[in-house]
């Protein structure tokens, strides 16, 4: 039972595909309706790993994975679309794959890592997630897209996007960076380089 949690969050993970199609075929209503599902699965899968115990560093890697494949799905599928601006797109994935990179890094040369969401992270996920809906909601309204594309509202949320997405990627390479110089040098210490003493004596 303690691997339901992941097992969660590999259900969202297959759940990208057939949303996104939906979507790009039209159906939009069905593609909220997955989208449901798998908001369900990601608020059980952190209730039941946190009220069992049964968190993981798999399930901590894998829980983001699966909610920023659903995000970045749709947001291309949009894009394709011609809704939303292809830089916007590059700049939210970019940051994704910063992150995953810089993370990939600090594992590499240090070990295990938090990979719990900073709150302004949290907040550039939410916002992401709301203009999406509203942009869903917009397509089951049958709103013309020229008239969608110049509203205030749409570039006020673009601009916003853009602002999080920048925000929060500079605040995750500030943080990490930080921590990666910190934890380096505890490293090193606590296992010094082979003759480095040797050095130092001369």
């Amino acid at each position: 039972m303690k691997y339901l949690p992941n097992s969660l969050s590999a259900i969202r993970i297959l759940l990208v595909l057939p949303t996104a199609w939906l979507l790009w075929a039209g159906d939009t209503l069905s593609a909220l309706g997955l989208m449901l599902v798998a908001g369900c699965t990601d608020a059980l899968d952190g209730a039941l790993a946190r009220r069992y115990d049964w968190q993981s560093e798999l399930g901590a890697l894998i829980d983001p994975i699966a909610d920023k494949l659903l995000v970045a799905a749709i947001f291309i599928v949009f894009t394709l679309k011609g809704v939303i601006p292809l830089w916007l797109v590059a700049l939210i994935i970019g940051r994704d794959l910063m992150i995953v990179l810089g993370a990939s890094i600090y594992r590499m040369y240090i070990g295990q890592f938090d990979a719990r969401p900073s709150v302004l992270s949290k907040i550039n996920t939410a916002a992401q997630i709301l203009v999406l809906l509203l942009l869903m909601t917009a397509q089951l309204r049958e709103m013309d897209l020229s008239l969608l594309l110049t509203s205030e509202a749409y570039v006020f949320c673009v601009l916003m996007l853009a602002v999080l997405s920048i925000a929060s990627g500079l605040h995750y390479a500030l943080i990490w960076f930080a921590r990666f110089r910190l934890d380096l040098a505890r490293v090193r210490e606590v296992n010094p380089r082979p003759g480095s003493g040797d050095r130092a004596d001369s």
